[in-house]
Formats: C-alpha cells, sequence, structure tokens
C-alpha cells in the first residue's frame, strides 16, 4: 500500500521549516562559543588578561 504523495504546500513548510532549524541551530552554536570565549577570560591570570 503506497502513501500519498506530499502535497506542494507541505514540500514548501518543510523547506522553510528546515532552514528555520538550521539559522536556529546556528544561532545557538554562536551564542554557546561566544559564552565559551567571555567565561574562558574569567579564568586567566590577571597577568595575562593585560595583555
Amino acid at each position: 500500500m503506497a502513501f500519498k504523495e506530499d502535497h506542494e504546500l507541505h514540500k514548501r513548510r518543510f523547506g522553510r521549516n528546515l532552514g528555520l532549524g538550521l539559522v536556529l541551530i546556528g544561532f545557538v552554536a554562536l551564542v554557546y562559543g561566544i559564552t565559551v570565549v567571555k567565561v574562558g577570560e574569567l579564568y586567566k591570570p590577571a597577568a595575562e588578561a593585560s595583555e
């Protein structure tokens, strides 16, 4: 028994959802990376931090 083919609207919606998901993952990765760098700066010794 074969499934019905997806309607064109569903294909476009899937494409938009996939694009938005990738953008959100990229944003989360960017915020995580900035947080790691900022927290890493907090734990440097004072002599290294002034350079």
